[in-house]
């Protein structure tokens, strides 16, 4: 190439809608909920951030194909929530070579105002991802108050036997079905519909990459970290890697859960949870997702007794 000019994929702006403002966790509401957001400083109740992973993966489609579906990693730091009304555009640098088996991805309100940054890759041998990298950068934890009983190397209570039906509520985590988020998601495919999910080229319909965040976290109260509370938290980090992808609607699927890193920040006590996705029927390892909860000190009561806010 005569030129290492970056180019890039940008989509169209898209306004993603808020389904989370029901959401129970610990007997409280989340920070979903605009009255909880405001008193944490909030304008509103946050967008959950993975609903914007839908926004990317026509742009990874188009530059790796449906292989992307099949064995494609998404992963990001998220940097400003959205509220309802936010319009977001999704961006994808264009591999600079046929064989660039890894990108830059970004989002932006329409503003310009950051919302995400990261990486997609491509295995099956995956370069190293955003969160490779900043996981790597972690400094040790001095004094954790809220998650002072995990610890690196914790495992969840046992195996989770999930699935996720068109029309499954997944829960008080997620008070709403796969049928009601497809009315309103922002990039619309027939391969995730009832009616037209036989038409995929696995012959089923396919989870969309937001909700496989929904399938792999909709019943991690099971993992029973013992996490102090009450306490509210955000995803501060996110990312979902398909190894013999897609998934698939009405499948039945085991996840394990491993805390693999724990972190501090002025405002955050963060554990990151490694879970794997395995095939309910096979046994083999299918998807994984690395999630960073991030639990806002100022919400919990414990810190300001100890005069630590």
């Amino acid at each position: 190439m005569p030129f290492d000019t970056e180019l890039f994929l940008a989509g169209p702006l898209r306004e993603p809608k808020q389904m989370l403002a029901t959401q129970e966790y610990g007997g409280h509401l989340s920070i979903h909920d605009d009255e909880t957001a405001a008193k944490l400083g909030f304008a509103a109740g946050p967008i959950e951030g993975p609903t914007h992973f839908s926004q990317f993966v026509p742009l990874l489609v188009d530059v790796w194909g449906t292989d992307f579906l099949e064995r494609g990693c998404l992963s990001a730091h998220y940097q400003n929530v959205c509220t309802e009304g936010d319009r977001v555009r999704a961006f994808v640098a264009r591999p600079l070579s046929d064989g660039d088996r890894c990108v830059r991805i970004w989002a932006e309100k329409a503003d310009g105002k950051p919302v995400l940054t990261g990486t997609a890759t491509i295995g099956p041998d995956h370069e190293a991802s955003e969160l490779d990298g900043r996981m790597a950068r972690l400094r040790p934890t001095e004094r954790l108050l809220i998650l002072e009983h995990l610890r690196v190397g914790m495992k969840g209570a046992g195996v989770e036997r999930v699935a996720m039906d068109f029309d499954q509520n997944m829960g008080a985590l997620y008070p709403f079905s796969l049928e009601q988020k497809l009315a309103v998601i922002t990039e619309p495919s027939p391969w995730y519909t009832r009616e037209h999910g036989a038409e995929s080229p696995w012959g089923r319909a396919i989870i969309p990459w937001e909700m496989v965040s929904v399938l792999a976290e909709h019943s991690s109260t099971q993992a029973q970290f013992p996490v102090k509370g009450p306490a509210v938290g955000l995803f501060a980090d996110q990312e979902i890697k398909m190894i013999k992808g897609p998934l698939f609607v009405g499948h039945p699927y085991a996840l394990e859960r491993e805390v693999v890193a724990l972190s501090e920040s002025r405002r955050t006590e963060s554990y990151w949870v490694r879970t794997r996705i395995l095939d309910g029927e096979t046994n083999d390892l299918v998807a994984e997702m690395l999630l960073n909860h991030a639990t806002l000190k100022e919400s919990y009561a414990g810190y300001r007794d100890r005069g630590q806010m």
